[in-house]
């Protein structure tokens, strides 16, 4: 088989595994009672190279999930311009000093965990008059290594992203703990987002997107099931 066979072969499968995606998060919704229009599918493209995410785009997905602002600018711009309708989501932790390219590059932001980036990219929406939509990341598994506010300390951060920069925030986002049942977790982040009537939850990837759906997710964030695994 030559190198080209087996990178249009790769592309066939992309293609197909998107699809068999799809129809999951559809019938899952319709499961829980919800309209599949409510469950946004971001395909998580990080470490991907641009032509496995063409095949996607092709199909009018527009929905893509990004984990560094770094990597996101080597690939999106011309992306874009090709396909543009489509949408970037920033997923990854966030560096205050990236708030720039953040906000001139995402048209959505996932990870805000600190006042200080918080401040950062509201200024930054000021300066470039843009302001991409923006979710609070809170750590509900309350892990040491991973970002995200801290449950106890998340009304705070959400209201002073509200009342003191104005941020244009729609919702909360989470990642369980690994190994672990994510229904409880997926709970509390609902829990929390209803108690400031936020509609939207980023929550769920390819190991339970299905059960983030039946506990409200509007946001799935999917990459391997579609892409295959990433190498070590």
């Amino acid at each position: 088989m030559t190198q080209d066979s087996m990178q249009s072969d790769t592309l066939s499968e992309i293609a197909d595994n998107y699809t068999r995606v799809s129809d999951v998060v559809r019938k899952a919704a319709e499961v829980a009672g919800r309209a599949p229009v409510d469950v946004t599918l971001i395909v998580v493209s990080k470490t991907r190279p641009a032509e496995f995410i063409e095949p996607v785009l092709s199909t009018g997905h527009i929905n893509f999930g990004e984990n560094r602002v770094q990597e996101a600018q080597s690939k999106w711009p011309p992306l874009s311009e090709r396909f543009p309708a489509s949408r970037l989501h920033l997923i990854g932790a966030l560096q205050s000093n990236k708030a720039r390219d953040a906000v001139a590059l995402a048209d959505v932001i996932h990870s805000i965990d600190r006042e200080k980036l918080a401040r950062a990219l509201a200024e930054e929406m000021t300066r470039q008059d843009r302001r991409p939509d923006c979710f609070i990341q809170i750590n509900t598994g309350e892990e040491a290594q991973k970002s995200g506010v801290l449950p106890g300390d998340a009304d705070r951060l959400i209201d002073t992203c509200r009342e003191k920069y104005n941020l244009p925030l729609i919702g909360l986002m989470c990642l369980p703990p690994h190994g672990e049942e994510p229904a409880p977790y997926f709970a509390l982040l609902k829990k929390i987002a209803e108690r400031h009537g936020l509609e939207k939850l980023s929550m769920g990837m390819t190991a339970d997107y299905e059960i983030a759906i039946a506990f409200g997710a509007t946001h799935v964030r999917v990459g391997s099931a579609i892409f295959g695994a990433r190498a070590a």
